[in-house]
């Protein structure tokens, strides 16, 4: 089978590869759809120490059921599901926190991905969709859900409806651009982004109906948003989310491009501002999160681009560069 793999920083490559073996308790997917990810990106930097080369990444997937040792998943049905392999028994798992499971691995992590013809995944993992359901819309209820789940644990966090808050996200990327969709499903109107691509500003404003600037040039206002999704999380963007958020306002950090920084700890104490971390999704959020997609709460997806699995190394090219507009660029093997 061809697949895209990660062969050294700044580089992948498509190559021939076996077609994974049917394990117990697994199933063996055709891919239809995968998108590329800013985890992936950072892979692809040399920046994860977690991802070597030689490792296929891809982690948001759809696809169909080739082979099954599982009587849930027959041949046939079509799929997406969860990268986080988890135990089902610890402690985090059985509260229904399996995000947070002790010992979870990973999709596209430790062991090969979905920038493949064909992945071996366990079937415990595996989320049903629609038999019409479009493969790009299914592959992107990873990074979907990754928004939902946020902005759910936020809402837990909030003295006003969300309708009634002035939000602000930082960064319009994807993980950006699909809470300012789901944001609007939900109600808010006004919502401000900040973003320095000029084309992705752009698609925002087209497709998510947010105003737009650029934190290289303009500053948002102090204590001017009840509610700030930091989906960038580099120390410049928290600095930012604590000047721009209100009094016992809320702050979701969702993106961590690094994790060191200096916080404005008086404010925080003395605004009775609360700052959340979120990680990925549960299983109950993909689950939702593929009913979404298909009622369109994330409106039609007409700014995700399509490009051939061959042309892998063009797109992490052209995403690293800037130079395409879309956030999001779903590879079709």
């Amino acid at each position: 089978m061809k697949a895209l793999v990660y062969t050294k920083p700044n580089e992948v490559q498509l190559q021939d590869r076996a077609q994974p073996d049917l394990l117990p308790n697994e199933v063996v997917l055709r891919i239809e759809a995968v998108g590329i990810c800013g985890s992936d990106l950072h892979a692809y930097h040399g920046h994860d120490p977690r991802r070597l080369p030689g490792l296929v990444l891809g982690h948001e997937f759809s696809g169909t059921v080739v082979s099954s040792a599982s009587p849930d998943f027959a041949a046939g049905l079509r799929v997406t599901g969860n990268p986080l392999i988890t135990c089902g028994f610890c402690d985090y798992c059985v509260q229904g926190r399996n995000n947070l499971c002790s010992n979870r691995t990973m999709v596209g992590m430790t062991r090969p991905g979905a920038f493949a013809e064909y992945m071996s995944i366990p079937a415990s993992s595996l989320v049903h969709i629609p038999q019409h359901m479009p493969a790009l819309h299914a592959a992107l209820t990873e990074p979907a859900a990754t928004a939902l789940h946020a902005i759910n644990m936020s809402l837990k966090a909030m003295t006003r409806p969300l309708p009634e808050q002035k939000v602000l996200i930082l960064g319009g990327g994807a993980i950006g651009m699909l809470a300012a969709l789901l944001l609007k499903t939900y109600g808010c109107h006004g919502t401000v982004m900040a973003e320095v691509n000029p084309l992705r500003s752009r698609s925002a404003e087209e497709h998510a109906g947010v105003e737009t600037y650029d934190p290289r040039k303009v500053e948002p206002k102090e204590n001017g948003f009840d509610y700030v999704i930091d989906a960038v999380g580099a120390k410049v963007t928290r600095t930012a989310a604590l000047r721009a958020v209100k009094p016992g306002g809320v702050i979701m950090h969702i993106g961590l491009q690094d994790w060191a920084s200096e916080i404005d700890m008086r404010k925080l104490t003395l605004a009775e501002i609360t700052l959340m971390g979120t990680y990925t999704y549960t299983t109950a959020d993909m689950r939702a999160t593929v009913d979404l997609l298909e009622r369109g709460a994330f409106g039609d997806l007409s700014w995700v681009h399509a490009m051939p699995l061959s042309e892998g190394a063009d797109a992490f090219a052209a995403l690293d560069s800037g130079n395409i507009a879309s956030s999001k660029v779903v590879l079709i093997p």
